[in-house]
């Protein structure tokens, strides 16, 4: 789980989780792609779950999971499901309704 704790207990807390298959290339580029998304983010307020479906199997089932890569944005609303490796960070950034840093 990657955690980034927010030093200012005013802002969103941002909460995703992320369905893979083990190291499959989609399952790593969408890794890899969120890590660096969520560099937009400010710091200190996210929370990232990553399920493996490989590992735990009944996971996929219970939460309705037809296909991964797949990130969920759980918090703030509204919920937000995107599949595949998320390469494209403008137009995940844009689904997310994550604003870039002004650094970029």
């Amino acid at each position: 789980m990657m955690e980034n704790k927010p030093q200012n207990p005013s802002q969103p807390e941002w909460k995703f989780r992320l369905y893979i298959a083990g190291d499959s290339p989609h399952s790593q580029a969408a890794r890899a792609n969120l890590e660096t998304i969520l560099h937009s983010l400010p710091e200190g307020c996210y929370q990232v779950e990553i399920i493996d479906i490989l590992k735990e199997p009944m996971r996929m089932f219970e939460d309705g999971i037809v296909v991964t890569p797949m990130l969920i944005k759980l918090s703030p609303a509204p919920v937000c499901q995107l599949m595949g490796s998320l390469s494209d960070k403008k137009r995940v950034l844009q689904a997310l309704e994550i604003r870039e840093a002004q650094d970029e």
